[in-house]
């Protein structure tokens, strides 16, 4: 049996404050580095252009003021992207897969592993060089939030972790049990059939 994956201390507080009894963790994880790429990319030339205004002409009230706000704007921007980055963890257990998001505002989706009809994984060019990748769940023909979950890191071993719970008994449960992840052992058993009008009436005993 192997041992329970260590978790970031994010992960560690949603899992404890979001999973049920029992429920055990497969694995967690935040979104590769390489998602903050273009909020970086972003976030420079207005820096940088911010920087300027500001040190441009410190005597004049008008370039100083608009250049400390530009400069303000652009690390209140950065900020809030590294902080959702940060705060974001993709969590496998053995019933569902959780994507907990928002730095003031907690916001939680799941999705019942039982309900995953169809499970896509992506590498783009830049993601086979960098390593992460993407994936996409389709779930009964429903369009569900939790459906595109893009900038995995390592996506080939959570591929396999998360095709492992889909669709192989030996993990426990996503592929034969009820919708949450449960064992067709633990469901309640089933009532007798109830008896048909058309059945024959059983003869009666002769009297001794």
């Amino acid at each position: 049996m192997n041992a329970p994956p260590v978790l970031p201390t994010r992960a560690g507080k949603d899992a404890d404050k979001y999973l049920l009894p029992g429920e055990d963790v497969v694995l967690a994880t935040r979104r590769h580095w390489a998602v903050l790429v273009e909020p970086t990319v972003r976030f420079l030339p207005v820096f940088t252009l911010g920087g300027w205004l500001l040190l441009l002409d410190p005597d004049n009230a008008v370039t100083s003021v608009v250049g400390l706000v530009v400069v303000l704007g652009a690390l209140v921007y950065y900020a809030l992207r590294v902080g959702e980055w940060w705060m974001r963890h993709f969590i496998v257990t053995r019933r569902r897969v959780l994507l907990t998001s928002g730095v003031i505002v907690r916001t939680v989706t799941l999705l019942p592993l039982r309900r995953i009809t169809d499970l896509t994984w992506e590498e783009t060019f830049f993601g086979q060089i960098l390593g992460y990748g993407s994936f996409r769940f389709e779930s009964a023909g429903q369009d569900q939030a939790l459906r595109h979950i893009t900038f995995m890191p390592d996506a080939k071993h959570v591929y396999k972790e998360v095709s492992g719970l889909l669709f192989s008994a030996d993990w426990g449960g996503a592929a034969a049990g009820d919708d949450e992840g449960n064992p067709d052992s633990e469901r309640s058993p089933q009532a007798p059939a109830p008896r048909r009008d058309t059945e024959p009436i059983p003869p009666l005993r002769p009297p001794e």
